[in-house]
């Protein structure tokens, strides 16, 4: 339901942080629109964080237990003033992805503006670079989508945000390694700025000691920065 730590940057007039946010509890049940509410309430009014909290990034815009109903975050979103850096699943097919921009579509036609002014941005998908990479094969970490997939769903995505008269900045998350490998220029390409996900912790192959963080961090930013193509980088981070 809550995970990692998400540190949203985005230029230098709009700067947004908060957390990620899953679709389900950890029961397997789906996180209801009270639930999302007080989550986010929560997030604002964490002590000694000067309200900072004020942004939510999601996976899917489908409500768990739906076809293509809208995901309650986002009138949860809209009840408490929480951006939002929405998510559209995209390791799960065409058929799939078709129920993510019918939700989309949904909660633009049932919220409107006061949904649609507090889109931070989209990103179409989370590590499915990874996932489809030799070494995320190798971790078993599920499956995934290779770069061709993912620039034709953005495109579906930036043809559905047109069509709703919607102006919204795309991305794409993923680990700063899948950046850095060429054969996914494409994706660079397709998106308006670059999310990239840095895991330390998980970097066996590298010093990922206690004490190397502020190194190790820095490296896949800058190693990020490097292939960006000049857009924009945002971060996420795992604590």
């Amino acid at each position: 339901m809550l995970s990692k730590l998400s540190l949203l940057a985005a230029t230098a007039s709009a700067v947004f942080t908060g957390f990620n946010y899953g679709s389900t509890n950890t029961d397997g049940s789906a996180v209801t629109l009270e639930e999302f509410t007080s989550l986010f309430n929560t997030a604002k009014n964490l002590p000694g964080t000067n309200g900072e909290f004020t942004a939510a990034r999601l996976y899917t815009t489908v409500q768990a237990g739906t076809a293509n109903g809208v995901i309650s975050a986002i009138p949860a979103a809209i009840n408490t003033n929480t951006y939002l850096l929405l998510g559209l699943w995209a390791s799960a097919g065409q058929a799939n992805f078709d129920n993510e921009i019918a939700a989309l579509n949904a909660a633009i036609s049932q919220y409107g503006s006061a949904f649609t002014n507090l889109i931070a941005g989209v990103s179409v998908g989370s590590e499915d670079l990874y996932r489809d990479s030799a070494t995320g094969v190798q971790n078993k970490a599920g499956v995934g989508a290779g770069p061709a997939t993912l620039v034709n769903y953005i495109g579906q995505v930036r043809s559905a945000l047109a069509a709703a008269n919607v102006q919204a900045q795309i991305t794409h998350v993923d680990t700063w390694t899948a950046w850095v490998n060429g054969s996914n220029n494409a994706v660079i390409e397709a998106v308006d700025f670059v999310s990239m996900d840095a895991y330390p912790y998980f970097q066996f192959d590298d010093n990922n000691a206690i004490g190397a963080e502020n190194a190790s961090f820095y490296t896949a930013l800058d190693n990020t920065i490097a292939v960006s193509q000049g857009k924009p980088v945002w971060v996420r981070i795992s604590v």
